[in-house]
Formats: structure tokens, C-alpha cells, sequence
């Protein structure tokens, strides 16, 4: 009787009110203690947003977790809404900030703002002590017993729990504390119970097993036979040094950068989410090996943000002092807690040292340390005892556990680990798919294994098919024009020039279709002028009536100008290793034209074809005619996200 009464004093908690400009979503709060266990005083208030079920009163609902942790989930609730589907029909879905972030009284630190570095030990352990002796108040354990205390204001009687990479732990965590509130679980880029590592060692087991797999089939048979060799020699080759690169920004002008070891694992974990960064990696790897840094430097330069430089904005939505509130109390790293920070560090550098190379191979125990959370962990002010570890079992509820097979951030062994503890879990690997699977799935293979999993239908595996063609390894940059071929039916250095041509526009198709997912959501009239810089000189960007190129060069000596729009492209060409000229595309992507007086033709193939010659190819690709297409240069154009992702997923316009 008591449990009831308590439950309806808690519902009185919740005022919901409309929010927005949809009927559907209700905004609320709930004031929560600041400490679940009562030794502190203090409240601390939960912003929420609720999708009502559009079938009657639900006694079930399903709570989104975000990652991080210090992710908002609040400004997520219409993608959680979509991804989740048919299942958020009979249930209600609640969106809600966890304690210090978002709209839930974000912590925030002034060493931060106003500091150089501020992710550095010295600021992080200034920051500590800005935000007092309440700091270790918002790890996990904490966060579920918010989502508890939601659940019994709210009046539900089950949660499905739908919880992406570090939203997985706090899922996990709940389902040990609460399994008969649990009516199921949705975990999509495992972290596990225990997790994450202090040195991140299965992230760095996973780099050659994707590597591999993103060269599978042949697909890097004209970039390298082996891509996990290219990488190892390229890192041994660094130490601790830099390798030289230039990068070409989108109004042209040249940048001078530096690219380290630790660089290249930050390549590769930026291409968790960017599955053509991901697929720029082997060549660029290769054409560094060879002297050539051009391509490498450019990745880096999109991984990281603008040439400028500068520390990296954090993701809008995302707080960096409760990140390191949470990772920092509640990591195991291998330290004693009660030691001076100096000693914290040595202890944890031992620990590192003691582990064997081939840990860490392709990389080294240097780029483990620098991509770890250690050093500035070291100097944050722990709470007393150690990190809290619950052994509780996991239920045996329906679940389903998602993982990309190119993920890094949170490799598949993971979710093979936490699928093993669930008797009958449903492990899906996603093929060709980083992190956040439900958002990356570039088939609809998860969304079916989701919906089949509510429906009591048997789980799905993925086929392992080909990916698409802007997925595919791209070929190896060539570093004069005499590694090009010349264009099928064109001769000498004219046939080379047009091979070139045809090679350029692939590399600005490709490069304007990054640079415009960079800018999605923005207004129309803010994408009428994206640019990109060239590989190696010039520019390209979206105008009004279409697109425009000035100089842009990809490979070195030859440069294309002029303009592309619905009717076709009408080009220049130039660049002292080129042979002058105008070529003209129509929209089916056929090339004619003069180049030195000599007259030049090449139909677009039907498929692409793959032309090998010597230590570099050429990809005949569609780009030639999808550039011109009216249909893909009008959402290029007009930033149309739908059309843009599924030309970069399926390759169709």
C-alpha cells in the first residue's frame, strides 16, 4: 500500500507541459536529491521531454540514453523518435538531460573558458575544484537513480531502455539494479558495465581487423596489398616526430600543418562516424608511406575541423567538466586512489609499460597513453574507495545489442562481452556501419532486426554486402601526371590530361559531398556558398546556379575552372603540366572538347571501371555524369540532406 501512495506523490512531481510546436512532446521536470544516498543535501532538477504514445495511456515506456558521458539527449528526441519507429506507437519515449548537462544544471568550469588547453591536467584539476566537493556526485550509479526516480514519478511499471555508446552502461547499470522494471533492452555501441578500459586496449585490437576489412574483396588492390603494414611502417617511421603536409583551404591559400602518430589514430576514430573519411584512410596511409603527405594532410585537417587550427569546439550539447566528473571517478585506472597525482601518473605509466607491444600494434604504447583519459585523470581530486563495480547479473530480457564492424570507439568485442552475460541476447554486426548504428546503418538491416525484436520475430542477420562506391577505398592519389593513364579512346600527354580531368572532378564531387554534410540543417541560402580546397591548389564551391570550380587541382600540374550546372559542365583546363584547353560535359556525362588543339571524347561508363597502371589507377567513375545530373546538383544545391545521404549510402541521386 505504501509503494502505491508513494508512487502517486511522486507522479505529482511531474507537471507536463505542451513544448514546442508539436501537440505530441510535453516538456517536465523532476527534482531528484543531488545525492541518491541522502549523506549529501541537495537537490538537483532533471529537464525532460516526453513523446506521448499515440495509442491511449502507456504503462511502459522507453528511455533514450545518450552517450558521452556528457551528451544532451534532449535536443536528440525527434532522431530517437524516428530510429525507434513502430515501437514508440504503444509506448511513451522520454528524452531527459542527465545530471550536469543539457538543461539538468550543466556543470561548467571558468579553467575551461579561460585557459589554453582545456582539456589539460592543470586545467582539469583546476576545474575540480571549481566545481566543488559535490564533483563526485554524477557518475553512473547516480544517473540511474535518476532514471529510477523518473520511472516512479512518471508512473510507469516497465522501461525499455535504448541507450547509444556510453547511454549503453548507464542501461546496463540499470537493468543490474531494477531487472523487474525492465521490459527490455536496445544497446547500440556497447560499453560495457565495467567499461570503458584506461588504455583503450580492444579499440586498438579492432584497428586491424577494420582495416582489413575495409580492403576486403580486393578493394585496395591497387592502393596496397597490405594496409596494416603501410600503417605500422608510417607510425615507426614518426616516433615522436611529425611528418610535413599542405592543405588547401576553401579559399585556396595553402596551410603548412604537422601530422603525428597520434594524428592517424584520431583519423581513424573520427571515421567511426564518417564512413568516407573512414574510407580515404588506406591510400592516404600509402601515399605517405611514398613521400607523398598531400591526402593525409587533408584528412586530418577534416577529421580535426578548420586549417587554422586550434583546440577543437566540443559537439553543441556536450559537457566536457561532467565528462571528466564521471570518467574520472569511476574508470578503473591502474593507480592507488589515495596517491598524490605525480604518483598516480607513474603507477598508471608502469602499468602501460608492463603491457606487451603487440597490444597496441599498429601503435604503440605512446599513442595508447595520449589517447587515454591517464594524464589528466592523474591530476583530478578522486572521491575516497574506489570506483564502484556492480557484479549484479544482467536479466534475461529481450535485448538486442548493435554493433558496427567498423567501430573503434566501442569495438564489436564489447557487445560480443555483454552478449554473452544475456542468454539470449540478439547480436547484430552491422556491415560497413562506425558507431551509432541505428543513425549509420547504411541498409536497413538494424531498423528490421529492431522492429522484428518487438514483433517476437526471429532476428536477422546482416548481409555482408559490397559498400557503395563513394565507400569504397579511394584510389591512390597520383603525384605527377605521368602516373595518370590516359582516357579510354585519348592519347599521350592529352589522353593523360583528360584522365586527370575525369580524376579531379570525382575528388571535388567527393570532397563538396563533405563538406556539405558538415553544413546540413543550415538554411538554403547559407549552402549557396560552401567551398572546399583543392588537393593541391585551388578551389571549388556551390553557387546560386550551381557549382564552381577555380583552380582546383588534384593532380599536380593540372588545374580545372568553370562552372557546373543542370545543363552540364563547360571547364578549363590548365597548370603547366597539363595540355590547355576546354571540355565541355553534357548531362549524361559525356567529355568532348579541344586540349591543345587535338579534339578529345569519353562517354561516361555505365558502371565504373577500373583501369590499373603501374603504382596508381584511375576510377572511371559516374561521377562525371551525376555531377551534371539535374536531380543530384539540385541537392547538392539546395543541401538536401535526404538526397545527399542516400546518394553517399545507396549511390544513387
Amino acid at each position: 500500500m505504501c509503494a502505491a501512495l508513494c508512487v502517486a506523490d511522486a507522479q505529482a512531481q511531474i507537471t507536463w507541459k505542451p513544448c514546442g510546436d508539436s501537440n505530441d512532446v510535453a516538456c517536465g521536470h523532476l527534482t531528484v536529491p543531488l545525492d541518491p544516498s541522502g549523506r549529501t543535501p541537495g537537490t538537483i532538477t532533471l529537464a525532460m521531454r516526453r513523446h506521448r504514445s499515440p495509442v491511449g495511456e502507456s504503462k511502459d515506456a522507453v528511455i533514450a540514453l545518450a552517450g558521452g558521458p556528457g551528451q544532451s539527449a534532449i535536443p536528440f528526441l525527434s532522431q530517437f523518435t524516428q530510429v525507434l519507429g513502430p515501437i514508440v506507437s504503444t509506448r511513451d519515449l522520454i528524452a531527459f538531460d542527465q545530471r550536469g548537462t543539457g538543461l539538468s544544471h550543466p556543470l561548467s568550469c571558468p579553467a575551461f573558458e579561460h585557459l589554453t588547453g582545456g582539456g589539460s591536467p592543470g586545467a582539469v584539476a583546476i576545474c575540480a575544484g571549481q566545481i566543488g566537493p559535490t564533483r563526485g556526485l554524477y557518475t553512473t550509479a547516480d544517473t540511474v537513480a535518476d532514471v529510477e526516480a523518473i520511472r516512479q514519478a512518471a508512473g510507469y511499471e516497465k522501461l525499455v531502455l535504448y541507450g547509444t555508446s556510453y547511454g549503453t552502461k548507464v542501461a546496463e547499470r540499470y537493468a543490474q539494479e531494477y531487472p523487474s522494471h525492465v521490459e527490455a533492452l536496445v544497446l547500440d555501441s556497447v560499453v560495457p558495465p565495467s567499461g570503458p578500459e584506461a588504455f583503450d586496449e580492444t579499440s586498438f585490437a579492432a584497428v586491424g581487423r577494420v582495416l582489413r576489412r575495409l580492403c576486403g574483396a580486393g578493394a585496395c588492390a591497387h592502393i596496397t596489398h597490405e594496409p596494416v603494414r603501410d600503417l605500422a611502417g608510417l607510425v615507426k617511421r614518426m616516433g615522436h616526430r611529425f611528418v610535413g603536409g599542405r592543405v588547401i583551404d576553401g579559399d585556396g591559400v595553402a596551410h603548412t600543418t604537422r601530422i603525428s602518430s597520434n594524428d592517424l589514430i584520431g583519423i581513424l576514430i573520427e571515421g567511426d562516424l564518417d564512413p568516407i573519411l573512414r574510407s580515404e584512410f588506406p591510400s592516404a596511409v600509402r601515399s605517405a608511406t611514398k613521400g607523398d603527405s598531400a591526402a593525409l594532410a587533408r584528412l586530418m585537417t577534416r577529421a580535426e575541423g578548420e586549417p587554422e587550427g586550434g583546440e577543437p569546439e566540443l559537439s553543441e550539447g556536450f559537457d566536457s567538466p561532467l565528462y571528466y566528473s564521471t570518467i574520472c571517478d569511476e574508470t578503473v585506472f591502474p593507480w592507488r586512489r589515495s596517491a598524490s597525482p605525480k604518483t598516480r601518473l607513474s603507477e598508471g605509466l608502469t602499468a602501460l609499460r608492463a603491457r606487451p607491444r603487440s597490444v597496441f600494434a599498429p601503435f604503440t604504447s605512446a599513442n595508447a597513453l595520449a589517447l587515454s583519459d591517464v594524464p589528466v585523470c592523474a591530476d583530478w581530486p578522486l572521491t575516497p574507495g574506489g570506483p564502484e563495480v556492480d557484479a549484479a547479473p544482467l536479466p534475461n530480457v529481450p535485448t538486442l545489442i548493435l554493433s558496427g564492424a567498423d567501430d573503434l570507439r566501442t569495438p564489436t568485442a564489447n557487445a560480443r562481452a555483454v552478449a554473452a552475460q544475456i542468454p539470449d541476447a540478439h547480436l547484430l554486426v552491422v556491415p560497413n556501419t562506425g558507431h551509432s548504428v541505428l543513425g549509420s546503418d547504411p541498409t536497413s538491416c538494424a531498423h528490421n532486426a529492431l522492429q522484428a525484436l518487438f514483433a517476437g520475430k526471429p532476428v536477422q542477420q546482416c548481409k555482408d554486402e559490397k559498400p557503395p562506391q563513394l565507400l569504397l577505398p579511394t584510389p591512390l592519389p597520383p603525384r605527377s601526371l605521368i602516373e595518370v593513364p590516359p582516357a579510354m579512346g585519348n592519347h599521350g600527354v592529352t589522353g593523360r590530361t583528360v584522365g586527370a580531368v575525369v580524376l579531379t572532378l570525382g575528388d571535388f564531387d567527393r570532397q563538396m559531398i563533405l563538406a556539405l554534410l558538415e553544413h546540413l540543417g543550415e538554411s538554403p541560402l547559407g549552402l549557396s556558398s560552401v567551398r572546399t580546397g583543392g588537393l593541391r591548389a585551388g578551389w571549388g564551391g556551390t553557387v546560386h546556379s550551381g557549382l564552381v570550380l577555380h583552380g582546383y587541382s588534384y593532380v599536380p600540374g593540372v588545374t580545372v575552372s568553370g562552372k557546373v550546372s543542370s545543363g552540364g559542365a563547360t571547364l578549363r583546363i590548365g597548370g603547366p603540366a597539363a595540355v590547355h584547353g576546354t571540355i565541355r560535359i553534357n548531362a549524361h556525362g559525356t567529355l568532348t572538347g579541344a586540349l591543345g588543339g587535338q579534339r578529345v571524347h569519353l562517354t561516361a561508363p555505365r558502371s565504373t571501371e577500373l583501369v590499373s597502371s603501374g603504382s596508381t589507377s584511375v576510377v572511371r567513375s559516374r561521377s562525371i555524369a551525376l555531377l551534371a545530373s539535374p536531380k543530384r546538383l539540385a541537392a547538392l544545391r539546395a543541401g538536401d540532406a535526404a538526397a545527399l545521404l542516400r546518394y553517399v549510402l545507396t549511390g544513387r541521386s
